[in-house]
């Protein structure tokens, strides 16, 4: 009998398991809704910033939701905060949220010691409730979860002027996501060093639908694929989530060097994994469906997907804090039962 970090490593290494895992990675797709924390008393925006709170949390949404895993954060706010960027914790119902950017193009960025920065404020913390998380859940994998290169971008410098200074001021926009990559890259280093047995990227900002494809290949792919290759030698295993419709973009996934592919509900995975049977799919239960659907409904979907050959199973997004236990009980229910 496989342990849920066997298997999933073993999909991750394109190795045969008995069923796909389902796994909901934490950061952006984090499952810490707000049925959990009232069964638990372990609450956010508390847990944010508390190392053991946040390690309590997060096994509380492994032992209820019956995923696979164990992610933090249970934000996208890290990086940006260390950075400089306002940012608001939010409250039981509402994630953080950045409130400013930085700087309001990319000329003027400062840059700051990047040692001095991973020693600071939530890096620290996560890092510690992954050491925490390693110590207590030796068979579960411990999923670290970073906030891409664009994303983190556009939560130092002004998103707007950053999304037309890709064309008008590459070189510029290089030195800024230079700069933010080696940040990313080196809260990855700590969090692998804590016992994180995956990363996991989710670059919001880095869809096709907002960048097109000549910026996607020029700074997305460029990028992740370097925090990729930084992971890679440390040989751990790297997911990569890609939202919206990725049609303009799609022949540009296979350059992404990342383990396995996760895409929102939109994407059809089926005929993802024909079109290029090399990638590992990861997804991808509509996140409407889990907080509006039915038991039935959910567990259909799910169903469908471990059907079509879908790799992994998760949510096809970040879902809502008012999702019900019961419907992803019913999604993870539907994997582990066939």
């Amino acid at each position: 009998m496989l342990s849920s970090k066997e298997r999933l490593l073993t999909v991750l290494r394109k190795g045969k398991v008995d069923r796909p895992p389902v796994i909901c990675t934490g950061g952006m797709m984090n499952a810490a809704i707000v049925e959990i924390m009232n069964n638990t008393g372990h609450t956010l925006p508390e847990a944010h910033s508390d190392a053991e709170l946040m390690a309590h949390l997060a096994g509380d949404v492994y032992e209820q939701t019956g995923f696979e895993n164990i992610g933090i954060p249970f934000c996208m706010t890290v990086e940006a905060e260390v950075l400089g960027s306002e940012v608001t914790y939010g409250t039981l119902i509402c994630e953080p949220k950045i409130m400013q950017e930085v700087f309001p193009t990319v000329s003027v960025v400062e840059t700051k010691s990047i040692n001095t920065m991973l020693d600071d404020g939530r890096i620290n913390t996560v890092v510690k409730a992954t050491a925490i998380l390693a110590e207590r859940y030796p068979d579960v994998p411990i999923i670290g979860n970073l906030t891409g290169p664009i994303s983190t971008a556009a939560s130092l410098v002004d998103p707007i002027s950053l999304l037309k200074e890709f064309r008008k001021k590459p070189a510029e926009c290089h030195r800024v996501l230079d700069y933010v990559t080696t940040l990313i890259v080196g809260f990855a280093e700590r969090m692998i060093a804590s016992g994180a047995t995956v990363i996991s990227i989710a670059d919001p900002t880095a869809t096709g639908e907002i960048l097109g494809p000549k910026v996607f290949r020029e700074f997305a792919v460029l990028y992740l694929n370097r925090i990729i290759d930084a992971v890679h030698a440390k040989n751990i295993p790297v997911l990569v989530h890609i939202c919206g419709n990725m049609n303009t973009v799609q022949s540009l996934i296979p350059e992404i060097r990342a383990d396995a592919i996760s895409t929102d509900a939109l994407v059809n995975l089926r005929q993802l994994k024909a079109d290029y049977s090399q990638l590992t799919t990861m997804g991808n239960v509509s996140t409407y469906l889990l907080e509006f659907g039915s038991v039935e409904k959910v567990a259909q979907q799910t169903q469908r997907l471990v059907q079509d050959g879908v790799d992994i199973i998760s949510p096809a997004c970040g879902l809502s804090t008012s999702t019900s236990l019961k419907l992803i009980r019913a999604m993870t229910d539907a994997v582990k039962e066939g």
